[in-house]
């Protein structure tokens, strides 16, 4: 096995040590079941049987323990409690640790096999030796008990299989847990001689006689983990052979066949070129735009349709690339199943984290990105939201408190949650901070929303003492800033003793989007197209000359508005016919007043440089098919300008910059 494979074992292992975190967290949480058990024992099995591979005997030795103990517990001669589980995920990460320890070059750690040795004694000490093998060397056959029938089992290991990390008694001894294993024969014809013999090889075949209600199904399934390095017959006492045989192909030209089949439509592919293919066909979008431009121009309508078809296919080719990249957010908040157990024992709370929303897609890039401020915000949520376990009880609450992550679509957008039931926020001792540090003078006509919000200003914090999770100040106005930075908003709702929801709203992907262009004077801007609802034109009666008014009756309903003119302080004087892109953003309706109606676009978005990030109401910019630059607005921060009367009245030039 070549180095050049050693990626992706690293990989592998993470993801299923992210598997066997999830069932020992459902075990520890008194959810035990088969099928849990199943999944620990198998990314334990397959971590350990790859690591043979590529000649990494310490995480061998160390799985091959925890692999052992685990396959007690499905034979059912140990019982998986809290306690046991709680030390087989310090044994998981034990063996990340490693993982880990492989993928810096440094395997050969000291401190690391010491801390194993401690793990292993530990786990001895609650587990127990490893059980005796369940089989017997008797030939003489028992008669089966009454509804059990008796099972004739062939089974040749292969000489690769304790290579592969597996080990050929396991398999055995899991037999005497689907019945009693009645008669028992070595079959020692393919041991060579002793010059010829391979200590690393397996020679061994055994003759089974099982007596059994299980099925032929549930039987050959014991042997599940070692299916390909094995020579396996099972057929019922008293029926031919050939017959089995015969039914045992035709079930691996069905099963396994398809089976195989199904697993060689994954491909695992490299991030970076997944990314390289994305930028490449946004590059695609912008020529194929260009080349749409000129055919208008030329006026040959063959020309015409064929740039038509090319313009469907190019936005095929960026649908079908842009899915490429969405995953789902399920196991990202399978997460912090871990990290809500970890710091509610740390300062002593009962509290369970609820998710929802688990299949809603988005950018890997995206999920990436929004793991720290998700982190931050559950993390608050234990240490400041939820209760110590006597106050809950005397405010008639459940002792164990409630942290839920939810994610679902909305708008063209993914809407992230983050609640809990606890206490709330309090808004008076928010505003009196807020007083105290000189953030506002008054707080008596602000609302509550404007309130909270003040919890996102830097250094801002009412806790009253400081702990190792949080109450310095640090982390709302980090999470509100990352969030801004991915095109998404942070909105918080809190209802003081009932509980606090944080929603982060963000775009589905940083790529590439499908725009509507306008047009300001001799500039052009685009919005994202699932925020337009309409266009209006702009009545005379609305113009007044002093651009006071910032709202118009639109079929009964007041919708206020922005001025992209005013906004920029462009120069250029307003069009005789203006028109209103009304959007709705966040559950809010706002317009914008533009000059022109450009029409739909696909706009490859260019994130603004760092000495433009601060610019209020931009998002990006792209390039147009006449090779022209446009602004791609920040529909957020148009909504809090347009919203928010103390900023609406603002200069144009003060409302531009934060």
């Amino acid at each position: 096995m070549t180095d050049s494979a050693l990626p992706t074992f690293i990989a592998e292992s993470r993801e299923l040590l992210r598997e066997m975190e999830a069932a020992l967290l459902e075990c520890e949480q008194g959810e035990t079941g088969a099928e849990a058990v199943n999944s620990i024992f198998r990314a334990a099995h397959t971590i350990k049987g790859s690591s043979g591979l590529f000649g990494l005997d310490g995480i061998v030795a160390f799985t091959h323990v925890v692999e052992s103990v685990l396959d007690r517990v499905r034979a059912n001669t140990l019982q998986m409690d809290r306690a046991l589980a709680a030390i087989l995920l310090e044994c998981r990460d034990h063996i990340e640790h490693l993982v880990n320890a492989v993928a810096d070059g440094k395997s050969d750690d000291v401190q690391l096999a010491t801390r194993g040795e401690s793990l292993l004694q530990k786990l001895s000490a609650r587990a127990g030796g490893p059980a005796a093998a369940h089989t017997t060397a008797s030939t003489t056959p028992v008669a089966p008990a009454a509804g059990h029938a008796l099972w004739r089992i062939h089974v040749q290991f292969h000489a690769e299989v304790l290579r592969n990390g597996m080990d050929p008694l396991s398999f055995i001894r899991y037999l005497g847990t689907l019945g009693d294993i009645v008669a028992l024969k070595l079959l020692t014809e393919r041991l060579p001689g002793a010059e010829e013999f391979d200590a690393e090889a397996c020679y061994l075949g055994f003759e089974i006689e099982l007596a059994s209600s299980e099925s032929q199904q549930r039987i050959e399934a014991a042997f599940e983990f070692v299916r390909d390095d094995c020579t396996l017959q099972v057929r019922q006492k008293g029926t031919a052979a050939s017959e089995v045989v015969a039914d045992r192909r035709e079930a691996d030209t069905k099963e396994s066949k398809a089976s195989k089949s199904s697993d060689s439509r994954s491909l695992r592919v490299d991030g970076d070129k997944l990314d390289k293919l994305i930028d490449l066909i946004g590059e695609l979008v912008t020529a194929g735009a260009t080349t749409t431009i000129t055919a208008r121009k030329a006026g040959l309508s063959e020309l015409n349709e064929s740039t038509l078809r090319l313009a469907r296919l190019v936005e095929e080719v960026r649908d079908q690339a842009l899915k490429l990249r969405m995953v789902q957010i399920g196991p990202t908040f399978s997460r912090f199943q871990r990290i809500v157990r970890d710091v509610a024992r740390e300062i002593g709370k009962e509290i369970r984290l609820e998710t929802g929303g688990a299949e809603t897609e988005l950018d890997k890039t995206l999920i990436e990105s929004i793991t720290d401020p998700l982190t931050h915000l559950v993390r608050n949520a234990i240490d400041h939201g939820i209760e110590t376990a006597e106050v809950r009880r005397s405010r008639g609450k459940n002792v164990e408190g409630v942290v839920r992550l939810d994610a679902y679509h909305d708008s063209g957008s993914v809407v992230i949650e983050v609640a809990d039931d606890g206490g709330g926020l309090k808004r008076e001792r928010i505003i009196a901070k807020a007083i105290e540090r000189g953030l506002i003078t008054d707080g008596s006509s602000l609302t509550d929303s404007e309130a909270f919000a003040l919890i996102f200003e830097p250094g801002f914090s009412t806790a009253e003492q400081v702990t190792n999770l949080s109450g310095r100040g640090v982390g709302m106005d980090v999470v509100k800033r990352n969030v801004n930075a991915l095109r998404g908003t942070v909105e918080l709702d809190s209802k003081e003793g009932e509980g606090t929801t944080v929603r982060i709203r963000l775009p589905l992907t940083l790529a590439i989007i499908d725009g509507f262009l306008v047009g300001v004077g001799n500039s052009s801007f685009v919005i994202p197209l699932e925020l337009v609802e309409e266009c209006v034109e702009l009545g005379d009666e609305h113009r007044s000359a002093d651009g006071d008014q910032r709202y118009i009756n639109l079929r009964g309903a007041v919708l206020p508005f922005v001025r992209l003119r005013e906004m920029f302080s462009l120069r250029s004087s307003a069009s005789r016919r203006e028109s209103i892109v009304v959007i709705r953003c966040a559950g809010q309706r706002i317009g914008i007043v533009v000059d022109d109606l450009l029409g739909e676009m696909q706009a490859v978005i260019k994130p603004l440089s760092r000495l433009f990030s601060r610019i209020r109401g931009i998002g990006g910019s792209t390039i147009l098919g006449t090779g022209q630059l446009a602004l791609i607005l920040d529909v957020t921060s148009l909504l809090d300008l347009c919203l928010n009367t103390r900023q609406t009245q603002a200069a144009p030039r003060r409302a531009l910059m934060d």
